[in-house]
């Protein structure tokens, strides 16, 4: 009798082409739950991360390639671009017929430190690429996920599990690798003092983009107590004006508005590619912001973190081809430690949801 249950048991059992079945019926009817239009966001909303973000990493890698110097003007540049997100914001006021969320004391405030935390941020990753292969660079900030998962754990009290402290190691380890394999990826014109200038920067930088990313959210549970779209745009264009406004006045300090004249006449390529890389920096970087918060309200914060994982070495691999980035047997490694590392974390935020959602 029990060799007989074993065997209905074993043919209950779903054969393989039955799996790919079920799941082609699953993402059929996911797909005539919902508009055409919706569909057609995402898809633009993925194309932002997956191509817009890549581009302007390395964009920020051809500026100080071609004769850029200033740290303060790729800083700017990642935030002048934001009245591009409210071009986005206004039309979703009319279209979805919501209003504008009040502005309270305290959420004006809280938008003004992240702006200023923002701007920090941008600060940092621009020394980074100023002194890093950006292939180097992008695997560093990939570290931020590490961040995001310890400060969201102790801010907003979002669960650990034993996969995502998993992730948390095997990401640490792969920059460790980076860190030993310094010698073979630093540019001729680049000493060791800049280099690790760079790399600290990097690192420090990803921890903040952890710091701002728990922050958010804490807003939104804390004062906005919910999360729409228009709400997730509002939040992205008054951090981002706030973040400008600390930015350009950095900058004004500096001088560096005045040393722009100069910077162009120097670049390669003339004062046209200078300020071709610098408005299509601005834009880009803008897009990809759209295209996260796409992916985060359209889908998932799994999906977002499934296309971060992806991200990171379409960047690397697209620097080593277009930009001739340096890549070592050590880099290979940590990149696939990296991928292995979000794979880790993206199936333990999964079971988390699930656990919590029954």
């Amino acid at each position: 009798m029990e060799t007989g249950e074993g065997m209905n048991e074993e043919s209950a059992e779903p054969s393989t082409w039955e799996k790919i079945s079920n799941w082609t019926t699953q993402a059929l009817a996911a797909y005539k739950r919902k508009p055409i239009s919706h569909w057609i966001l995402l898809l633009l909303s993925i194309g932002g991360m997956l191509v817009a973000f890549p581009a302007s990493s390395l964009l920020s890698r051809v500026y100080y390639a071609n004769g850029g110097t200033s740290k303060w003007i790729i800083s700017w540049v990642a935030v002048a671009g934001w009245p591009l997100t409210v071009l986005i914001l206004f039309p979703t006021y009319f279209f979805c017929k919501t209003f504008p969320t009040p502005l309270t004391l305290q959420l004006v405030l809280s938008y003004i430190v992240l702006g200023f935390l923002t701007a920090a941020d941008n600060l940092m990753f621009a020394y980074a690429y100023a002194y890093l292969p950006a292939s180097t660079a992008s695997l560093l900030a990939s570290s931020s996920l590490v961040f995001s998962a310890l400060c969201g754990y102790f801010i907003v009290n979002n669960k650990l599990n034993a996969s995502m402290i998993n992730a948390i190691v095997i990401i640490t380890a792969a920059m460790t690798i980076i860190a030993l394999d310094s010698d073979s990826d630093r540019y001729d014109n680049i000493s060791d003092r800049q280099y690790i200038i760079g790399f600290i920067w990097d690192i420090l930088g990803s921890a903040l983009h952890g710091l701002i990313f728990a922050l958010s959210e804490l807003i939104f549970v804390k004062l906005l107590g919910r999360m729409s779209f228009h709400v997730v745009l509002e939040q992205q264009v008054m951090v981002s004006l706030f973040g400008c406004i600390f930015t350009t006045i950095g900058v004004i300090v500096k001088k560096d508005f005045q040393g722009m004249a100069s910077e162009a006449r120097n670049f390669k390529g003339g004062e046209a590619s200078y300020i071709l890389v610098l408005v299509w920096g601005a834009i880009t970087f803008q897009l990809g912001v759209l295209g996260s918060t796409g992916v985060l309200y359209l889908a998932s914060t799994v999906m977002a973190g499934v296309l971060n994982a992806v991200r990171v070495p379409l960047t690397s691999i697209a620097a080593v081809i277009l930009l001739h980035d340096p890549m070592s047997g050590f880099k290979i490694l940590s990149l696939i430690i990296t991928v292995w590392g979000f794979g880790s974390y993206i199936y333990g935020s999964s079971t988390s949801r699930k656990v919590s959602s029954s």
